[in-house]
């Protein structure tokens, strides 16, 4: 759940939506840092925000989550999913378990899957609007990345390359204990990186892909660029987060969390006003992202200072076979906008690409105008056999 709220070009490369909460604790950076103690401040927040979460089970937590209040917050997201499911965790190497939803009737079983990989700080919960409907003519599967949500949290290599592998390799490990011979992927922002990184390691594998608002597709765009330069207080912005990952802020602040996000994101209970009248989603979104930092820091270490992929993917996309399609769908309300898609149209004039805007939506398309999302994503699936 990567919506990010600065861009040095705007439409191009948001920064996330955790940055949206942590806006006290950067004022805090900010001062420390023009008092001149950034960098013992920095030692001592890196070295709090990777021990927190070990404080001995005898002591109070200072955050207020546990595994089962995770395992609970899903649940409750789930709850009003029309469609029956079975989740289980599949497990992968070097001990490591992917946390899975599985929909497969025996009316679609027969149909190519579409598999939900979710963005930044996200979970299989997240997709509670779409499930539903999307199972009703294939089979659908939503996965916790590695490193995030019930999955497994292990060390992620500080390697941007080394991380991204990691990811790959989960999810192509993952298909082949599940026992899918192909699949259409669709991944939402993060997501939609793996979902692509994914398809140009093992091609075969994969008969569509659906990139919905994806993240870190372009580069960085020269800082010297006379037109539109970096304002100066993005550059410092990205200097105070640059030590830190981007929750870090979130779980220090401890059982002050819960009401922090409820503060900072209320429009995530708008946009499942439908489903819920209460806390449900962003207790969610609590619990999901103020566990062990896993996934969290392979994402730091993939990126460069305002958000950017240190890995652009815009650099390999040419590389993809010319016959796996691909959708790029934006929310016509979205900081992002089609300059990605519209690059990728011309670097594969010979292949099928398709950019489709959703109206009245923003970065979170799936859940700002689900009936829309989910009519237009069953249109590209029925494409398919």
């Amino acid at each position: 759940m990567a919506e990010q709220a600065v861009s040095a070009k705007r439409g191009n490369q948001p920064m996330s939506f955790p940055h949206t909460l942590c806006f006290g604790f950067r004022a805090l950076q900010r001062i420390l840092t023009f008092l001149g103690v950034h960098s013992l401040f920095s030692s001592v927040l890196g070295y709090l925000d990777t021990t927190l979460r070990w404080i001995p089970s005898w002591l109070p937590s200072w955050c207020p989550t546990s595994q089962n209040q995770l395992t609970t917050a899903e649940d409750r997201m789930l709850r009003c999913v029309d469609s029956s499911f079975s989740r289980q965790y599949v497990p992968i190497s070097n001990g490591n378990q992917l946390w899975t939803l599985t929909f497969n009737s025996d009316a679609t079983k027969d149909k190519t899957p579409v598999v939900l990989l979710h963005g930044f700080g996200g979970g299989v919960g997240l997709w509670a609007l779409n499930l539903g409907s999307l199972s009703q003519r294939r089979p659908v599967y939503a996965l916790d990345l590695l490193g995030f949500g019930q999955s497994s949290r292990p060390v992620f290599s500080a390697d941007a390359q080394e991380a991204e592998e990691q990811f790959v390799e989960s999810i192509e490990q993952w298909r082949a204990k599940v026992g899918l011979e192909a699949m259409i992927l669709l991944g939402h922002n993060l997501g939609g990186y793996l979902a692509a990184s994914y398809s140009l390691r093992y091609p075969g594998r994969v008969k569509h892909i659906v990139l919905v608002e994806p993240w870190g597709f372009p580069e960085r765009p020269d800082t010297a660029d006379e037109d539109r330069p970096i304002p100066v207080w993005i550059k410092a912005l990205g200097a105070m987060l640059s030590p830190f990952n981007p929750l870090a802020g979130l779980r220090l602040v401890g059982p002050l969390g819960p009401t922090l996000v409820q503060t900072l994101r209320p429009d995530f209970k708008r946009k499942f006003s439908t489903m819920f009248s209460d806390n449900t989603v962003s207790e969610y979104i609590y619990h999901l992202n103020v566990q062990t930092p896993s996934g969290e820091t392979a994402f730091t270490n993939m990126t460069i200072p305002y958000g950017w992929a240190k890995r652009p993917m815009l650099q390999r996309i040419v590389q993809l076979r010319p016959e796996i399609p691909i959708t790029i769908v934006y929310g016509s309300r979205s900081s992002i906008d089609g300059n990605s898609g519209n690059t990728i149209k011309e670097m594969r004039p010979d292949s099928h690409v398709e950019i489709t805007t959703i109206r009245g939506a923003g970065h979170y398309v799936y859940a700002d105008q689900p009936e829309d999302f989910n009519n237009r994503v069953s249109q590209v699936c029925d494409q398919v056999d």
